[in-house]
């Protein structure tokens, strides 16, 4: 909950960055200087995406608007030197760090405005749910009063401008909104006066007309009120040829007709007194999206295309007023052609302003042997825009039309990446004309309606020329003008393989670019047996490729051996069997000659890595005929054995140790101790960022026969699958790793996957199919001996009986599993069980035993830090305090449990958490306070599509007196 002081304990005197109004810079002892120019429109950009990386490229454009110098990169690395150095030396504790491709200022919230700006406007949005109307109104007046006059005034680039602008607007729509709500707090008359000045700043803003018009007809002044909509119309006819909106012309009927529904309620006479039933529709006021999703792929710092294609692409994504469908480009073009280069860099020129409710990425793989289904894709994209994995539907169709129904309001640019053919695009394009689509592919996709293609074609020879000497620097390109020409006819032009030359002469600057022109010629005469595209590019690799340290050479051939879409950098010690302290040092050497590209940072600074398609099938050549099966074997378990210590570790960490979970004896790859903690800082965060890589992980040990492995990693991932709600991955995962065990005639396991995906059917209201898994997986560990799965499936099947009906005998296997969980020493198995079986005692109205087994259940959830336990039991807990008459007790329970599940984002427990309160207000009398929590439980419900959740609570608001 936000705390009723949140205004005063964020003073201004803290901040150290302004942005909303000039640039200023406060230091310790006073206001530092910034040059204006060059270092001004430098330190703005990073302040406008403070603790995210600016790339250099950007940074270029920003300040050069057509012809950058060739110096252009210099002068932007001289600019931060000397801004870091006035900071440091103003005793500002903001540090700017290179970060590749680019820069990053580091700056706690408190230091910049445009941060306290928007952390005061999402706490009001906060409190509005809370029903706090009074507080929020006065917190985002707060937010407001952080301007200083316009964001960034006097800075002159114009890409800032347009971003400024950006921020003026939002500053406005603070503004409508903090009057809307005090609008509803009966505060009419004291409106009129700053409307009415708010409205002569903006005239055209219709918004602020209309709560003029409102303010006036509530004060008695229908004449009045009806006298600004004349004007209003009238100046919009003068000066844009149209009319009034609908709903201002609507707001004029009601008035004329003298509609009651206009009046105001009576005003409320402290900060509180609002009813909470106002917050849902208050809250579309402010605009409030729960999920922004930022998922593109790092830019190209040294990025070179050409701008009329560039425009043109940005013409048909962008539109205009009279687009009536959804922007489509297909970017195609053979293989290094710089297609999803070309894509992302247009992604991020346009992700900010134009698309400003988020990008979706999704690489389709349409290349490789398995492209990605539209389901799967539709699936990622659901839950980026804030679906809990539970209420995904199951079939595409119906996860097209959810998926429509949420990008119909929003702006959102989607990059569908190397795409196959047009039925796996088609379901992954948005509905409405305010989003807009960006697809790569090798095929011309000539059967997807209204789709412009533009084809890439090779670099011409200034670009090429340019992106060299991005490369390796304009002087030693101009030294040698003809060989560079001679290197780029030799390549026929592809960015790929210049890339990797470059790289390659950038790595031995002793090298004069005839001799790679020599040394090509002979390498491709060599291979003169390929088609020219390929040849050309495999020309490059090879003798990029041949140059390369054993060690490099070594390490690339076995990456290819990894399955999934992104490379993190423990793999390379894991494929070389190397324990460093840092083992994505390893993966430097083939970043420095473009065999790897650098595609995005983690927040714990380490990179992550992706193949070309084309090198990695290179890469897969000549690793079959280089390394031995007993190589290959050995490195693909390492790396799959990799994959389950980490997810072991983080299981261990978010249940406090081994607990619900069996494993098996497959060998793991154990990274550096202190390297593994960095990363598992957050464990449910790194296992919901490596799902994809997991879950291949899964697939890749099922098909090499690893199935002891397979097993375990596929089990031990439930952590993130319940956690999450993938239970799509829940299955598909387990499926391939029971077909797997079934094949290697691996009894344990085989009941370890049957178990778990009888839980998985629990959960999805499948009861039949998991009672059938649950009886063969409690046969099986009968038959082994094994008291850690039996404990698991009598859990269960005492669950199933529940549902069904039979209290006695779920609390018999309750009681046999309790034994078999104490057999093994699984204390937080025993929780589980305790806090479920509690229930059966609360419906029986023994009260007291319930209470008890859910305070030893709180003692063990509380001991190993289980955190997700502990919010189960203390939901419980607030429901027997209240059947006892307890309530205020309930109540501070339940709210605490609601914070829990907040904080955690669980929207499907927050409904949950509302709704209980709705019922404990109701139970109490207090009929309007549980209508407010019915509401906002229904606002949760229709969030995230749960179409038969908020049936049931539109139920419990109907039953209300």
């Amino acid at each position: 909950m936000i705390e009723s002081s949140a205004v005063e304990r964020t003073s201004s005197a803290q901040l150290a960055f302004l942005i909303l109004g000039p640039l200023e810079v406060r230091g310790p002892v006073g206001p530092v200087r910034i040059p204006p120019g060059r270092q001004e429109a430098i330190l703005a950009a990073l302040l406008l995406e403070a603790n995210r990386v600016v790339s250099t490229d950007y940074l270029v454009d920003l300040i050069w608007d057509e012809e950058p110098p060739d110096t252009a990169r210099t002068q932007v690395q001289i600019c931060v030197s000397r801004l870091r150095k006035g900071l440091a030396e103003a005793g500002i504790d903001a540090p700017i760090t290179t970060r590749p491709p680019g820069y990053l200022l580091r700056a706690a919230d408190e230091m910049l405005d445009l941060r306290l700006f928007s952390r005061r406007t999402a706490e009001a949005r906060v409190l509005v749910k809370e029903g706090r109307i009074a507080e929020a109104a006065e917190l985002l007046r707060a937010a407001v009063s952080l301007w200083r006059g316009q964001c960034l005034g006097g800075v002159t680039s114009d890409a800032l401008r347009a971003k400024a602008l950006q921020l003026d607007e939002d500053r406005l729509n603070a503004v409508e909104t903090y009057i809307q709500l005090e609008l509803e707090l009966g505060r009419h008359h004291q409106l009129v006066g700053e409307l009415g000045r708010l409205l002569h700043e903006n005239p055209l803003r219709e918004r602020l007309r209309g709560q003029l018009m409102l303010a006036l007809h509530r004060s008695g002044r229908q004449a009045e009120a009806l006298d600004i909509y004349r004007a209003g119309r009238d100046l919009l006819i003068e000066e844009l040829g149209l009319l009034p909106g609908e709903e201002l012309r609507l707001l004029e009927t009601a008035i004329l007709a003298g509609d009651s529904a206009l009046h105001a309620g009576p005003p409320a006479p402290d900060r509180n007194a609002v009813e909470p039933a106002a917050a849902v529709p208050v809250a579309a006021d402010l605009g409030h999206r729960d999920e922004l999703p930022h998922q593109l792929p790092t830019d190209t710092a040294d990025f070179v295309g050409d701008r009329a294609l560039i425009q043109t692409v940005e013409a048909v994504l962008t539109g205009g007023a009279g687009r009536r469908a959804v922007g489509v480009v297909v970017l195609i073009g053979k293989p290094g052609i710089g297609k999803s280069t070309t894509a992302t860099h247009i992604a991020h020129r346009l992700s900010g302003e134009v698309f400003s409710d988020g990008q979706l990425y999704c690489d389709l793989r349409g290349a490789g042997a398995e492209p990605v289904a539209p389901a799967d894709a539709l699936g990622r994209f659901l839950r980026a825009l804030g679906i809990p994995g539970p209420v995904i539907p199951a079939s595409l169709d119906e996860r097209a039309e959810m998926y429509r129904t949420l990008m119909a309001t929003r702006r959102v640019l989607v990059v569908l990446d190397d795409a196959y053919d047009e039925s796996q695009v088609r379901p992954l394009l948005p509905g409405s004309d305010n989003c807009a689509v960006l697809v790569t592919s090798r095929s011309r996709m000539t059967a997807l309606p209204g789709a412009r293609r533009i084809e890439l074609k090779i670099l011409d020879e200034a670009r090429a020329l340019e992106l060299m000497g991005l490369i390796l620097g304009p002087d030693r390109v101009s030294d040698e003008r003809e060989a560079a020409r001679a290197l780029i006819r030799t390549v026929g032009g592809l960015p790929l393989a210049l890339r990797i030359v470059a790289a390659r002469l950038a790595a031995r600057p002793h090298w004069s670019l005839a001799s790679m022109v020599n040394r090509l010629a002979n390498e491709r005469h060599r291979l003169d047996e390929l088609a020219y595209g390929e040849m050309t590019i495999r020309t490059s690799l090879s003798l990029t490729f041949d140059g390369l340290d054993p060690t490099d050479r070594h390490l690339l051939r076995l990456l290819s051996l990894a399955q999934g879409p992104t490379l993190p950098g423990w793999l390379a010690g894991a494929l070389l069997d190397d324990h460093r302290a840092q083992p994505s040092d390893l993966m430097e050497p083939l970043v420095d000659v473009q065999m790897l590209d650098v595609v995005s940072v983690e927040s714990t600074g380490e990179f992550r890595y992706r193949f070309h398609e084309i090198i990695k099938v290179y890469a897969r050549e000549q690793l079959a005929v280089t390394d031995s099966e007993s190589v290959r074997r050995s490195a693909t378990e390492r790396m799959l054995g990799g994959w389950l210590a980490l997810a072991e570790r983080a299981h261990r960490k978010i249940y406090g140790g081994d607990y619900t979970v069996l494993h098996g004896s497959a060998p793991r790859w154990v990274p550096p101790a202190d390297y593994m903690e960095e990363l598992l800082a957050d464990p449910l965060d790194w296992l919901d960022r490596e799902q994809e890589n997991l879950c291949n992980a899964v697939e890749h040990a099922a098909k090499e026969g690893l199935d002891e492995l397979c097993w375990d990693l596929a089990t031990t991932l439930v952590t993130l699958f319940e956690a999450r709600g993938y239970l799509d991955h829940w299955e598909t995962t387990h499926r391939a790793a029971l077909a797997a065990v079934r094949r290697s005639g691996n009894r344990r396991g085989t009941a370890a996957l049957l178990s778990s995906l009888g839980t998985l059917y629990l959960s999805s209201g499948r009861p039949e199919e998991s009672r059938n898994s649950l009886e063969q997986a409690l046969a099986i560990f009968d038959e082994l001996g094994d008291r850690g799965g039996l404990a698991l499936c009598r859990r269960d099947l005492a669950l199933l009986e529940r549902q069904a009906g039979d209290d006695e005998r779920a609390l018999a296997l309750y009681d046999r599993s309790i034994h078999d969980f104490g057999l093994v020493g699984d204390i937080v198995g025993r929780a589980t069980v305790l806090t479920q079986s509690a229930h059966i005692w609360m419906r029986r109205g023994h009260t007291a035993a319930a209470h008890a087994q859910l305070e030893e259940a709180l003692g063990i959830y509380r001991s190993v830090g289980y955190t997700g336990g502990e919010a189960r039991a203390l939901r419980r807990v607030g429901q027997v305090l209240f059947q006892r008459g307890e309530h205020d007790e309930a109540e501070r329970t339940l709210t605490g449990v609601l914070a829990m599940v907040r904080a955690s984002g669980d929207l499907i427990g927050e409904g949950h958490l509302l709704r209980n309160l709705g019922e404990l207000k109701a139970g109490q009398g207090r009929y309007e306070e549980a209508r407010g929590f019915f509401v906002r439980a229904l606002a949760v419900r229709e969030q995230i599509m749960d179409h038969g959740g908020a049936e049931i609570v539109r139920r419990d608001i109907a039953l209300l007196p």
